[in-house]
């Protein structure tokens, strides 16, 4: 052996005086060498070590014997019995036939009707009738190649698994005992009592029992419907991620993501990017890029792009705000949406803006916080708060509380105003026709004729209820302490034509649903100008 090493040090000391493509030659011969030697101290012989007969025939080829009754052979750790057997033992195989089972000194063992065993590069073919067995995980098959250097096996004419707590079958799969790892393909299906998984492929830690999805997946039980293209889920603790088209489904709800976060347990689901969360019961779409949904008590959050949108055909409302969050009332009956910070609706027959607003199903009403404003044909409508009533998804009235002005424009300098610290005003078919006005009620409004305007009317009340009819005043009540005058137009001063609380918003009125994202329109408006 010294002599050995003596020489390999002069051959590497004489390549150094050789060009590099040498060195490389030798150093490549070198590794070879190095590599065959460690094979062949790693091959061990199969030991037959007993049978009840050896018989030897010559006409059955390439040095077989055949062994019968109670045969046992022996490789390295690992014992392999069966009924009888081909033993080529200058071939280092053999071909086992009947109740074959082989047993590591591990927790494996795998039984079936055959197996081809060679011993060179210690790969186990098994054939009919398969059943492997690992602590408390059961693989049954009809064809599975096991690679005893590695521990690692597969299976590829189909294949179902039990353990404790779940089947799985594929027509594909492979095993590493050591990693605990199970990788399947094709028809894949796992069920136990809780759920049943669909998928094209799936990889399997037994250990930690968390399943990895690769390609599209159902996840289905009594109660929920799961899919994804792509994700994890643990079995022990039910949390899982599911990613590319993910959406969850209940009896009554859809909630979907590029990425979705479910914890069964608990009933927590986090949604991200391109989240919907749609409500079949109620005709509802909740919209953003995040999203959270709790199960008990049931509650939703929508933030980044938030859109609330109720499905009515034509008259469908489209909200937006920075922040939507959807409960049921403490009656666990109705559900209410509370929406934070730069609210915006539009539907067709009205439009508004507030800076927080709560809307209650039960009721169908609407309230408006923070320096509402509602536009409803030609009118804007302003207050301290603000109630928007509906009857069968109809605007029916509204409540305006402390501050409260109506403005509609007549034309581009003349403006119809009525102003009051509380207001009702009444619709039908989408048309304001009446305004109580309670305390401090002032009018302005232009009076007409065939051939057009013939003067102002101003006018001030306790009480007032004003009627009308296509946007202009048609009859006015006055309550208590009534004062009215008409003025011609070239009579009075200009700075009396608006009331002091005056202000036409115009500027910021969503003209489309797109607008709704809009905050400020004034700034757009000047962009296009």
């Amino acid at each position: 052996m010294i002599k050995f090493f003596t020489k390999i040090t002069y051959i590497i000391s004489f390549s150094k005086k050789k060009n590099l493509l040498y060195n490389k030659i030798i150093i490549l011969s070198l590794f070879i060498f190095f590599s065959q030697l460690s094979f062949s101290q790693q091959l061990s012989k199969v030991q037959l070590l007993g049978a009840n007969s050896i018989e030897y025939d010559a006409n059955l080829g390439n040095g077989a014997k055949r062994v019968i009754g109670n045969v046992r052979f022996k490789q390295d750790n690992v014992i392999m019995t069966c009924d009888s057997a081909y033993f080529y033992s200058n071939k280092n195989n053999f071909d086992a036939f009947s109740n074959v089972h082989v047993k590591q000194d591990t927790s494996l063992d795998i039984y079936s009707d055959f197996l081809r065993h060679k011993g060179d590069i210690k790969i186990a073919e098994f054939r009919n009738n398969i059943t492997l067995k690992d602590d408390d995980l059961t693989l049954k098959t009809d064809s599975l190649n096991y690679n005893l250097n590695d521990n690692s096996g597969y299976y590829f004419a189909g294949g179902i698994i039990i353990d404790s707590s779940s089947t799985l079958e594929s027509e594909y799969g492979y095993y590493e005992p050591n990693q605990k790892l199970f990788f399947f393909k094709d028809s894949v299906k796992v069920w136990n009592e809780k759920y049943t998984i669909y998928t094209d492929t799936l990889k399997y830690n037994t250990q930690t029992e968390v399943v990895y999805f690769f390609g599209p997946t159902r996840i289905i039980n009594d109660t929920n419907f799961l899919y994804c293209e792509n994700g994890w889920y643990n079995t022990k603790t039910d949390i899982s991620q599911f990613n590319e088209n993910a959406y969850y489904k209940n009896k009554v709800q859809v909630l979907k993501g590029d990425s979705l976060y479910y914890d069964r347990q608990n009933g927590i689901g986090r949604a991200f990017i391109n989240v919907e969360l749609i409500d079949s019961v109620e005709n509802i779409i909740l919209k953003g890029n995040y999203g959270e949904y709790f199960e008990e008590p049931e509650r939703a959050l929508i933030v980044d792009s938030a859109l609330f949108i109720q499905i009515s055909g034509e008259d469908t409302l489209f909200l937006h705000a920075d922040t939507l969050r959807s409960k049921y009332d403490s009656s666990g009956v109705f559900r209410q949406l509370k929406a934070y910070y730069k609210v915006k609706m539009f539907r067709p027959d009205f439009q508004a803006k507030c800076d927080s607003l709560i809307y209650s199903f039960e009721d169908s009403i609407v309230k408006l916080h923070n320096e509402p404003i509602i536009w409803s044909d030609e009118n804007q409508i302003t207050a301290d708060s603000i109630e928007v009533h509906s009857k069968n998804r109809n605007l029916d009235h509204f409540e305006l509380y402390n501050s409260s002005l109506i403005i509609s424009r007549d034309d581009s300098i003349r403006f119809n105003q009525i102003e009051g610290v509380n207001m009702t005003g009444y619709m039908k078919n989408k048309e304001l026709y009446k305004i109580d006005v309670n305390k401090k009620a002032k009018t302005i409004y232009f009076a007409k004729d065939e051939e057009g305007f013939i003067g102002v009317n101003i006018s001030e009340s306790e009480n007032m209820i004003i009627f009308l009819k296509d946007n202009d005043v048609e009859r006015i009540i006055y309550l208590k302490k009534a004062k009215a005058s008409l003025y011609p137009l070239d009579e009075i001063q200009e700075k009396k034509l608006k009331l002091k609380n005056f202000k036409w918003l115009i500027e910021h009125r969503p003209l489309k649903k797109e607008d709704i994202f809009i905050w400020d329109t004034s700034e757009e408006i000047k962009k296009t100008e």
